[in-house]
């Protein structure tokens, strides 16, 4: 078997065709989910970026490893201590190692290990290709390096490839001859100038107010599609276009992949899944165009899954799972012994085999954790997700945000003060679950260390952005704020007071 897995940054599920929206963005990954399985409710256990890809390739949740931050304690493995043998535990049971010792050619092209010093997602393959740019390659310089790889080994049996793309991670790059497919066709309609309105009178990194950060200056020469606020519609439309044309340009890419591996003869014998590392916010919780929470935007991910053998034609995968649960699924598959290796590596994920030809299965309740932009812990089930934020990251957000997210799918409404008892009782169960899985972490609760380090390493207390953001709300007509954070730091809202 051949197994090729394409990570796609910032790809959230429903700017998908296959996920039922209404622009023409991803023709290619539709026609996979088309030949194979599409899983509806996929989420990574912990974002952003490294908390997230350190978790899907080593198979435990953050609380467990340590890592939910970008900088400070919480950016690094946990050291294993005395029991550490002369390889680590973590080097070998990452997912290439299980691959490996299952037979399988592993090889990864990304920049992501040295975009973050994240050499932990490289443990056990036998190759990795660094596209060198950190992040900024576009899909295209991505591809040149598949197509070397391919054309060398697609062929060969028993190879797994981890192709890392970075359309439509912000800034949006999309090379100015690819157009604009997405000119003429309208944005969701939930977007309104009403709830510009309510932005733009808030506050926050990424904000209506300061797109690109903390500031609202946008270098055209790095970040060509978009606008630096979101003053009205027609604003939107330019940042909403931005996005969807990444999307499309990676798709592109997806194909031509796809495309190589027909020519090779190898497309019917190649298990092909298309999936993130996170999702974005698109406007919703007043974040424009990144992944600073822990709500249904940022951490709800596609999955896309071709396997030949195993997936159905078109099957919808119901239920929760999460991203950990598709690693588990790739070793699971992948041989004969795959549920025996993660159970022996201590893995956290569930495999999805059997739901992948069922449709049915998955988990009652998910937990979700946000450490890099914000301290965010969240519970999502049935139609509702629970959001209790710790330090808000220089957000306006209550400490406890309930959304129902059949009646209100961007999370415009918190209910909490409506329901108190669903947040009494969900939230004492996830305060339990983290604890849980905080017991096996050396430093204890991560959370706690970050906490103590001024907060997500993006936003933190008194860090380097603090100071001058404070002027530039002062400066734009929102000197209430500046007084609040003044006074208050990143400490949660007063729900009479806070935006959400």
């Amino acid at each position: 078997m051949r197994i090729l897995y394409i990570d796609i940054d910032s790809l959230r599920p429903d700017h998908l065709g296959c996920y039922g929206y209404h622009r023409n963005t991803s023709p290619n990954i539709d026609t996979l989910a088309s030949s194979g399985a599409r899983v509806r409710n996929l989420y990574a256990s912990d974002s952003p970026c490294l908390p997230s890809r350190t978790a899907f390739f080593g198979g435990r949740f953050g609380a467990q490893s340590g890592v939910i931050n970008h900088g400070g304690v919480c950016a690094d493995l946990q050291p294993q201590g005395i029991s550490r043998d002369f390889r680590s535990d973590a080097a070998q049971n990452s997912l290439a190692s299980l691959l490996t010792r299952s037979g399988y050619w592993t090889a990864s092209i990304s920049p992501f290990p040295r975009r973050h010093s994240a050499y932990q997602m490289t443990y056990g393959f036998n190759e990795t290709v660094d596209t060198g740019r950190g992040g900024m390659e576009n899909a295209d310089e991505i591809f040149a390096e598949t197509q070397r790889w391919l054309l060398h080994r697609a062929k060969s049996d028993n190879w797994f490839l981890h192709v890392n793309m970075w359309d439509p991670h912000t800034p949006y790059d999309t090379p100015e001859s690819f157009g604009n497919p997405f000119k003429n066709d309208p944005i969701d309609a939930w977007v309104t100038e009403e709830i510009i309105a309510k932005q733009r009178a808030s506050y926050g990194p990424h904000s209506a107010h300061e797109v690109p950060h903390y500031d609202s200056k946008i270098n055209p020469k790095v970040w060509p599609w978009g606008r630096g606020e979101i003053t009205s519609l027609e604003d939107a439309k330019v940042h909403l276009d931005g996005y969807d044309c990444g999307v499309r340009y990676a798709d592109e890419y997806v194909g031509r992949i796809v495309n190589m591996l027909d020519e090779a003869g190898v497309l019917d014998e190649t298990a092909i899944i298309v999936a993130a590392d996170h999702g974005e916010n698109l406007g919703e919780l007043n974040v424009w165009g990144d992944h600073q929470t822990a709500d249904e935007f940022t951490n709800h991910i596609p999955g896309v899954i071709r396997w030949p053998g195993v997936t159905p034609s078109g099957v919808e995968v119901g239920g929760l799972h999460y991203h950990l649960d598709l690693a588990s699924t790739i070793v699971d598959l992948a041989g004969p012994n795959g549920r025996e290796l993660t159970a022996g590596a201590g893995w956290q994920g569930a495999s999805m085999a059997s739901a992948l030809q069922s449709g049915a299965g998955g988990r009652d309740k998910l937990y979700l954790s946000q450490g890099a932009w914000s301290l965010q812990r969240t519970a999502r089930w049935d139609n509702w997700i629970l959001i209790h934020t710790i330090n808000t990251g220089i957000k306006d957000f209550s400490e406890w945000m309930l959304f129902d997210l059949a009646n209100d799918p961007h999370e415009t409404k918190n209910l909490a003060q409506n329901h108190p008892e669903i947040v009494q009782s969900v939230g004492s169960e996830m305060t339990a679950e983290f604890a849980r899985l905080s017991a096996d972490c050396g430093i204890g609760d991560p959370f706690i260390q970050v906490q103590a380090e001024g907060g997500a390493y993006h936003a933190r207390y008194l860090g380097n952005e603090w100071a001058p953001y404070i002027e530039r709300l002062r400066a734009t007509g929102r000197s209430h704020h500046a007084d609040w954070l003044e006074a208050n730091g990143n400490a949660p809202r007063p729900p009479s007071l806070a935006a959400y």
